[in-house]
């Protein structure tokens, strides 16, 4: 069986792409940081289904915590996939919000830098020896991050979320040795509960927003998580390095 590490899985885009690509006989390893119960369901809807899956803490903000992460994930591998490697990462967990150039904190600024970007790297340079040959990674970006898509208060967001993308072709140029390829997608206005549950605390916001976007309507999670299992698959084993947008035709 293979097997996909994915974080941030207990809600939104990590947590949809969980369940497809549980829905696909992958094993899937999900993390929380503060929401355990909301993995812990995202583990029942899964097994509910007849697939298998575990959800693992994870604080992308505590660097130091890594290799104890990664030791957790090897154990998970050993005990319940008899010591299989991982075939796929999807490098999903995040914060988000809007915090005005003026206004931010060095504090804030550290968060953003540690959990969208130095966190992944890092994480991602830890699994390598657990990756397997011609496996999969996904990142999961930002239009935000996109050169058309400057909006004032999110210029620290968007510079983590930046580097996430730049850091995608020269991952993809080292690893193509062993055949793992790395890809990003950059997702548009999505209902995640980014930016403290916008979208539904504040519906109202909507329309607004969608008469923006080619296709009429913000993105729901699955939107991402099809394109995320899309690169993952064999169907796109000859796209590598890239960073595609995923937001309906966004600023058309």
């Amino acid at each position: 069986m293979a097997v996909a590490l994915v974080t941030g899985g207990s809600a939104g885009i990590g947590q949809a792409t969980a369940l497809e690509l549980a829905k696909q006989g992958i094993g899937v390893i999900t993390t929380y940081r503060s929401h355990k119960s909301e993995g812990d369901d995202t583990i029942a809807k899964i097994e509910a289904e007849g697939g298998t899956a575990t959800s693992l803490p994870l604080d992308l903000n505590d660097i130091a915590g890594l290799d104890d992460f990664v030791s957790q994930v090897r154990a998970e591998l050993a005990i319940r996939w008899e010591g299989a490697r991982l075939d796929y990462l999807v490098n999903n967990a995040g914060v988000g919000g809007p915090a005005m150039f003026a206004d931010i904190t060095e504090e804030e600024f550290d968060r953003f830098h540690n959990v969208l970007f130095k966190g992944p790297y890092f994480l991602t340079q830890r699994l390598l020896p657990l990756l397997a040959d011609n496996g999969a990674i996904v990142n999961v970006g930002s239009s935000s991050a996109l050169p058309s898509r400057v909006s004032a208060g999110y210029s620290a967001y968007a510079a983590a979320k930046g580097a996430l993308h730049t850091v995608t072709g020269f991952w993809a140029k080292e690893l193509a040795g062993r055949g793992i390829r790395v890809n990003t997608v950059a997702p548009g206005a999505t209902r995640t509960r980014i930016s403290d549950d916008a979208f539904t605390k504040m519906p109202e916001l909507i329309p607004a927003i969608a008469e923006g976007i080619a296709l009429g309507r913000i993105g729901e999670p699955e939107d991402a998580a099809r394109v995320i299992s899309f690169l993952l698959s064999d169907s796109s084993a000859w796209i590598t390095g890239q960073v595609i947008e995923v937001s309906g035709g966004e600023r058309l």
